[in-house]
């Protein structure tokens, strides 16, 4: 006679759940695709992809998972939330009105400086960053953890402390720098170089449109008409 299955442990149970709720929200945006194999820009495969500008345009699921994230910080005084990017900007807002201390919302710029990535913060929002101030750091989706690690850098250089990171997707395999992170959905992408695919082995399609649209595709734009 076979014994009991061991019990879940609850905690696990009730992550695994939220997760996979926290998933489908994404998927109904449009912003996660699953069960594919895909080419990223890096030339390497995958399974799942995010489409990081999609994550955020659903109001009412941004509102929400902010408030989830403002909820999990909410033990922790904090004064500014800090953002860079667009997405990470629309869900900042949202977690800093869901929060009980009503922070203040400042933005930073990435970019890239000789080949290297640099975050740079406005001149008018460093005022707010002082010796004492408590800040909260939001991102959308954290992939290698260098954007993080580089504005961490930036608020201790202020000498800002900073309480933790809220975002919405982070690659388990991420450090970030000792700080405290939550994140809705914690798993890593599986990549595989071309050579060493197995999707490739077994001869599944792969998936060109998202390198394809970033290569061809241009975005929209008006230009203001030279005077007459």
């Amino acid at each position: 006679m076979s014994g009991a299955a061991p019990k879940k442990d609850p905690v696990a149970v009730e992550a695994e759940v939220r997760e996979k709720i926290h998933l489908e929200i994404l998927k109904r945006t449009g912003a996660y695709h699953a069960n594919d194999h895909v080419l990223l820009p890096s030339g390497q495969h995958t399974t799942e992809y995010i489409e990081k500008t999609l994550v955020t345009t659903e109001p009412s699921f941004t509102e929400g998972l902010g408030g989830v994230i403002a909820k999990h910080f909410a033990q922790w005084p904090v004064d500014v939330v800090l953002s860079t990017g667009p997405g990470a900007l629309i869900l900042s807002h949202c977690v800093a009105r869901a929060h009980p201390s009503r922070p203040v919302v400042v933005y930073g710029a990435k970019g890239l400086s000789r080949g290297k990535r640099r975050v740079t913060l406005p001149a008018e929002f460093q005022r707010l960053l002082r010796p004492g101030t408590k800040v909260l750091l939001i991102e959308d989706l954290v992939s290698s953890g260098t954007t993080l690690n580089l504005l961490i850098e930036l608020v201790e250089q202020l000498g800002a402390h900073v309480v933790g990171v809220g975002c919405l997707w982070r690659r388990t395999s991420v450090e970030v720098d000792g700080k405290p992170v939550f994140s809705l959905v914690s798993r890593d992408f599986p990549t595989y170089n071309p050579e060493e695919c197995p999707l490739c082995r077994k001869g599944v399609p792969l998936n060109e449109e998202f390198v394809r649209r970033s290569g061809h595709r241009r975005p929209s734009s008006v230009q203001e008409p030279n005077p007459s």
